[in-house]
Order: structure tokens, then sequence, then C-alpha cells
């Protein structure tokens, strides 16, 4: 069954890697090196697809300096499409909107198709921060101008926790188009379990369909690369905090913990009825957090065929 085909029956069991395109100063002699290893090492997973995500700066989202520059990377469509074109699995391609200009935005969306059927729509990180096209104007112009387009939306189970609303967003986004969902990096199964529970729950109260959630997940090696993921408001329980700072070997616990915590939302999910799904990545370079995301990778598939 295809990627399009998993999400469109609203299946179980979705398994992607998530991965940001190289720097747009990446020489062009080290870009299809780049190129070539991704395509190397994602071959030997059994993925349905890979995610290719659209970064933006966030400076206005914290008040906090960012742990690691933010420097521009090249277009996601491009490095897609053109410099991960051999690696065969199909592409979800993020695209930042509140930059856009609508017919920007629209030929967009227009473009092939064949290897990225599915695109993800990110609105403004902050609302400080100034937007040319709102999400809910961009979602409008892609209902319009790409219905064959299959759209997923974010998920951020913190946001949940925060203000209880994160169904609602989700249900709301549904409305407009959205068919599959793909959530902010996840350290807190609590929060994300209740994310889960009221979504399900209003989705069948009000009657319509209970759509694909992908659970995202990134191993953490460090402390440079901690301080990363809460600066992008990835929330770590203060136990969970304690054992990674503390612990002898962090990335493999990181693993072990991340590992337990898809195993209880999988679980979860499966007892719910909740079409689940996960997303693994590596916020960080390091060759190890890397690697360490691989093997997270064919851990979780491994549990969704249990």
């Amino acid at each position: 069954m295809s990627l399009v085909e998993k999400i469109c029956e609203r299946q179980s069991g979705i398994c992607l890697y998530g991965l940001a395109p190289p720097k747009r100063e990446t020489p062009a002699a080290d870009l299809e090196r780049i190129a070539a290893q991704q395509q190397a090492r994602l071959e030997l997973l059994e993925l349905d697809g890979l995610v290719v995500y659209d970064l933006q700066d966030e400076a206005e989202r914290a008040s906090t300096p960012r742990p690691f520059p933010f420097l521009p990377t090249i277009d996601p469509l491009t490095y897609a499409h053109q410099h991960l074109a051999r690696l065969s699995l199909p592409k979800i391609v993020y695209r930042c909107v509140s930059r856009d200009a609508p017919d920007h935005l629209t030929r967009w969306l227009g473009a092939s198709t064949a290897a990225s059927p599915a695109r993800v729509l990110v609105g403004a990180p902050s609302r400080r921060t100034p937007a040319n096209l709102r999400l809910g104007d961009a979602y409008e112009i892609a209902r319009k101008h790409a219905p064959d387009v299959v759209l997923g939306g974010i998920a951020i189970a913190e946001r949940h926790a925060r203000d209880g609303a994160e169904h609602e967003r989700i249900l709301a986004k549904a409305d407009t188009g959205c068919r599959f969902f793909v959530t902010q990096a996840v350290y807190d199964v609590t929060a994300t379990k209740s994310l889960l529970s009221d979504y399900a729950i209003t989705a069948r109260q009000r009657e319509v369909p209970v759509l694909p959630i992908v659970i995202t997940l990134s191993p953490c090696g460090s402390e440079k690369t901690l301080a990363f993921m809460q600066w992008l408001g990835i929330t770590f329980p203060r136990w969970l905090e304690n054992d990674l700072r503390h612990a002898a070997d962090p990335l493999e616990t990181s693993i072990d913990l991340c590992e337990r915590i898809y195993a209880d939302a999988w679980q979860y999910a499966r007892d719910k009825g909740i079409p689940l799904g996960v997303n693994v990545e590596s916020v960080s370079a390091r060759k190890a957090e890397i690697e360490a995301s691989l093997e997270l990778a064919r851990r979780l598939r491994a549990i969704m065929r249990t």
C-alpha cells in the first residue's frame, strides 16, 4: 500500500523519516555527497516516506538566543525533486507560507507531485512574526488550486498541555482539507496521550473521521542538543531531563526513552482506534545522533508490527 493510500484510508503504522535540506552555502560537490549519504542511509530502512522540512528562523518565537545560528537552507522541494531524485521514497515536503504571496504558493502547489504527493503547510512561528499569507488562506488556495495534493498539518502536544485546544485546531485544519498531521518532536508522552484522547473523543462526537497522527521523535545525545530542542519548544518532563543529563550514555538513554514513549503512545492509540504513525528525525548534524535516529526508526518500525 502506498503512502497516499495509507493516509487516505486512515491506516496506522505510517513510518517516516524527517530531514532538513543542506545550507544554501553548501558547495555543489559537498551537496551531492550529502545527498548520496542520505540516500544510502535511508534505503536501508523500511520507510513509507521521507519528510523534507522548510526551516524558519523563528527568532521572534523565543526570548532566549538560538543555541545554534540559523542559516538558510536549499529550497526543500528542489532538494527533494533534484538532489534526492534517485531515492525512490515518496516525499512529504513542508512549506512555510508566511513569506509567500498567493500566486507563489499556487505555483509551488502546482509543481510536479509525482515524487512529493503530500505537502505540509506551516504558518508563522509566532503572532509577532510578519506574515504575507495566513495559514488559513494558504489552505483555501490549496483547496481551490491543488485539490489533488494530499495536505498535512502540524500538531503540537505541548500547546495542548498549555491551553487544551490543540485538538480543536486539528479538527479545524481537517475541515480545510488536511488529511494527516505530524507532531513536533515529543518527549512528554502524557501530553501526547491527552491530545490523542481529546481529539478522538471530539471527532467521534462530531461524527467526523479520526485522521492519522504521525508522532515525531528525535534522539538527544548532548547538552547542546537538549538546549536546542528546548529552545524549539519541546517539553522534557523533569525526571526525563534528569535521566538524560546524568546518563553515562545520553544518546543510548535517549533512544531507549523514545522507544518507550512511542510504545506507550502506540498501545494507547491502538486501544482507542486512533491511526498512529511515526516520524523520526535528528535535529543535530552530529554523525552519532544521525546514526542513532536510524536505529530508532528501525526499533519503532518493529513496534508497529506487533
